[in-house]
């Protein structure tokens, strides 16, 4: 990204992530200049696991069973940094953000900062139906 200040708490949409190529490459590449990196989405806890699994994602934080608004109020108040920058896709995710105080970016904006490859998002829905889930 800017190569700015590290003291930041980045959050992912489940969704910015799923529209990645390697989610896995990117998250690690943000732990470099942040200081926490989570998951964030209104769907089922065990959906996020999952896909954080899958992709061997070691994530500081997720959302559990609540909205996305309340999660990242609630992130913001667990890690306090200078900066708090959620990325995801749509203009309902930017509103979202700016209610809970959360700087958006969104992922397409994120990737080409970072220098992150976007993905097919059919190709990976594809993979991930064909990708085992049964692994410890």
């Amino acid at each position: 990204m800017d190569g700015g200040s590290s003291d930041m708490t980045l959050a992912f949409d489940l969704e910015a992530l799923k529209e990645l190529a390697r989610p896995d490459a990117a998250f690690s590449n943000a732990r470099q200049w942040s200081e926490y990196v989570g998951v964030i989405s209104e769907k089922p806890t065990y959906v996020v696991t999952n896909f954080t699994r899958k992709h061997r994602i070691r994530q500081d934080f997720f959302s559990g069973p609540r909205g996305r608004e309340e999660s990242l109020e609630n992130v913001r108040e667990q890690f306090d940094t200078e900066r708090h920058v959620y990325i995801g896709t749509t203009d309902e995710d930017a509103d979202v953000a700016e209610a809970a105080g959360w700087e958006f970016l969104s992922v397409e904006e994120a990737a080409e900062a970072a220098g992150w490859e976007l993905g097919d998002a059919e190709e990976t829905a594809a993979a991930e139906e064909d990708t085992r889930d049964d692994w410890p």
